[in-house]
């Protein structure tokens, strides 16, 4: 009866016990780094792109891993929409985008493929995406994920090794809300958080003023208050756009501009995270 009572003691204190997961890094890159939002549509995709334009601009090795399975943006931002070789009709070589090693599912299917798949072909394709492709001598491998805290998050929080996760957000409360959701997820998964940005800050007009049209200041009071730093602020800026839709990244395309700058400010304080 004793014997019983111990086993049952134990089996209870395993199921009470959190699960460890093992994580596995991505071959080929030293530093895997997520660029997160939990809201749509606050440009994080953008911000990847040129933070990772911003990091080669200091001399460092970087590719960039579209994880949106849903909505792949990557071929449309470098300007690329072709089908990558393999090695051995197996490993994936990545698509060169201005010198920036490159994979998207929107490599791999129709630009006007609807992806209508359930989680476990989410995981399956990310599984591809992160263990098939020759990466190749990598500093970082900046990862665009999709909007939300669902199966790519969990996946990337379980089985792979993140190194950090950058929060993009506009100063609009109703981001702000899913932003603090995004936060408590990082930290129950035990990934390390660089800091929170501030996107599309403000704009300025003709007439040089400011306009904070998505108001102003939550998103560094929000890293106040959840003890995170904050790394910085991009305005909205036409010039961002058009360099976007054409497919060459500003600060690819225009390294000097005042925009840029702010990119590879930016940059420097994510680098100095892994000296």
């Amino acid at each position: 009866m004793t014997d019983v009572k111990e086993k049952m003691t134990s089996a209870t204190k395993q199921k009470g016990e959190p699960k460890k997961f093992i994580r596995t890094p991505i071959k080929g890159t030293k530093f895997t780094i997520m660029v997160s939002s939990a809201k749509g549509g606050v440009g994080k995709s953008t911000f990847a792109v040129n933070l990772a334009f911003a990091l080669k601009d200091l001399g460092k090795k970087v590719g960039i891993l579209d994880a949106d399975i849903f909505g792949p943006s990557l071929p449309k931002l470098i300007g690329k929409n072709v089908k990558p070789e393999t090695e051995n009709g197996k490993a994936i070589i990545p698509v060169d985008g201005y010198g920036i090693q490159c994979m998207s599912m929107g490599f791999l299917v129709e630009e006007s493929t609807a992806m209508i798949w359930r989680g476990p072909m989410v995981i399956s394709a990310i599984k591809t995406l992160t263990e098939k492709v020759l990466w190749k001598d990598l500093d970082y491998i900046i990862v665009d994920m999709p909007p939300g805290t669902g199966d790519t998050q969990l996946t990337f929080a379980q089985d792979i090794m993140v190194d950090g996760a950058i929060i993009v957000s506009t100063p609009q409360d109703m981001a702000l809300l899913d932003v603090k959701r995004g936060i408590q997820m990082f930290d129950k998964t035990k990934i390390n958080i660089i800091g929170l940005v501030d996107n599309m800050n403000f704009f300025k007009g003709d007439d040089g003023k400011e306009y904070k049209i998505f108001g102003e200041g939550g998103v560094e009071k929000t890293a106040k208050e959840f003890n995170k730093e904050f790394l910085g602020k991009i305005p909205l800026h036409q010039d961002l756009r058009i360099a976007s839709d054409e497919g060459k990244p500003l600060t690819y395309s225009s390294p000097g501009h005042e925009v840029s700058l702010l990119f590879k400010d930016i940059a420097k304080k994510v680098s100095k995270k892994f000296i």
